[in-house]
């Protein structure tokens, strides 16, 4: 009969740990540590681990934008830093980069190898286990040396060893790899439908608010799960769209992807006289911020970019306060509406009001009129895809080596929060 061995509940790469003296288990962690921020995802991940609660802190507490956008900017710097460093040290030390493939290609090997012992519940015949621990204690010590030649060798021995002695194993197969590839496009679709979906800002209908060419990410959950191509939202996880939120939704008419400022929730009466906003009667609190307030503008599928002269208002609806722009000191529409907003739909407008496709104006169904009741349009529940929460990106007129290419890094408005 014969003889068969049992892992007893430990991994192979736990047995060789247990074989290592102290100065080896040392300078094993060390180098693990060395190897994890030497990758060029660490400063990514640092990145990402901050500024996931930064978006949960602006939008829950408002107020600390005020130091948080430039302490995440700072990071962010930092972060760049750090990411350009490593590419040059790649390029400098390239014996010191193959050590590090290696090691990484040492470890991932021993967890192929793990992976498959537990399949088989850990029990082998005793002499194939004796040679997998044998054999995968000299990979680990070839990976302490710091050595590329005994590395390599040991690590094609061990994975030679693992096919021969493992029915069934094998390394990096195209199967693995499209595995691999479908987990890692099933988060990633997970994300945009569940979490944060990211959109850039095509036209200068919600000027000065969002720029053209801001990238912002929305918050996909706050008002309920939608189901894609039903547009349908079977229950609210936080709350209902409410008046001043910024929402990105599926244009209901056009059905392109449109981004506006709510201004009437279900049941709210909705008028505008000489350019001021009424809600179920009473007016919007609005303040002159500047007669002669200019923002750069453009028309769609144009490159060329334009002086829009305006007058700034500052608003105030719900708990949200920003700027609003009128062509000139009296509105362009004497009177417009009033317009009740029927269950289950929101009446959205552009920040940048005589240059937006809105709800007043059929959502881009014809050219604006002052007030024909026929073409008013409302955004259902369940087309939009959510709230706009922080400009992560911004490629515009202006930015940073803007001179010589269309677009530049508009460094002003990193991590600013959509309000």
């Amino acid at each position: 009969m014969t003889a068969t061995a049992n892992l007893n509940g430990t991994t192979l790469a736990q047995r060789v740990s247990a074989r290592r003296g102290a100065h080896e288990t040392r300078r094993s962690r060390a180098l693990y540590w060395r190897d994890m921020l030497s990758s060029l995802w660490a400063p990514v991940t640092v990145f990402g681990l901050a500024f996931v609660p930064y978006i949960v802190l602006i939008e829950f507490v408002p107020a600390s934008a005020a130091w948080a956008q430039p302490a995440l900017k700072a990071v962010g710097l930092a972060m760049l830093a750090w990411f350009f460093a490593l590419v040059v040290l790649r390029r400098v030390l390239p014996g010191q980069e193959r050590l590090r493939r290696l090691r990484r290609e040492s470890r991932e090997l021993l967890g192929e190898v793990d992976r498959r012992l537990r399949r088989r519940g850990g029990v082998l015949r005793e002499d194939v286990l004796r040679r997998l621990e044998e054999q995968a204690a000299r990979l680990d010590a070839a990976l302490v040396s710091g050595q590329v030649k005994p590395l390599e060798d040991e690590l094609r021995a061990m994975g030679e060893l693992a096919e021969k002695d493992l029915p069934g194993f094998r390394r990096g197969t195209t199967a693995d790899f499209v595995g691999g590839f479908a987990k890692a496009l099933f988060i990633a679709l997970a994300i945009r439908t569940v979490l944060i979906e990211p959109y850039r800002i095509p036209s200068g209908s919600m000027l000065p608010t969002l720029f053209i060419g801001d990238q912002v990410f929305i918050n996909k959950f706050i008002y309920g799960v939608r189901i894609p191509f039903l547009n349908k939202v079977p229950f609210v996880l936080v709350r209902e769209p409410a008046r001043g939120d910024v929402v990105v939704f599926e244009n209901p008419v056009t059905g392109e992807d449109f981004i506006k400022r709510v201004i009437g929730v279900p049941g709210d009466n909705v008028e505008l006289k000489r350019g001021v906003t009424y809600v179920n009667g009473q007016p919007v609190q609005r303040a002159l911020m500047d007669r002669e307030y200019e923002v750069m503008n453009r028309d769609q599928g144009s490159d060329e970019w334009y002086p829009q002269d305006a007058v700034a208002f500052e608003e105030t609806l719900g708990k949200h306060t920003f700027v609003s722009l009128q062509s000139s000191p009296e509105a362009r529409c004497a009177e417009e509406g009033p317009w009740v907003v029927p269950t289950g739909s929101v009446f959205v407008m552009g920040d940048n009001r005589d240059n937006s496709s809105d709800s007043r104006y059929g959502l881009g169904r014809g050219y604006p009129s002052c007030n024909n009741p026929g073409q008013v349009a409302f955004v259902p529940f369940g087309n939009i895809k959510g709230k706009a929460m922080v400009i992560w990106l911004s490629l515009g007129h202006g930015g940073v080596l803007s001179g010589p290419f269309e677009s530049g890094l508009r460094t002003d408005r990193l991590f600013l929060p959509v309000r």
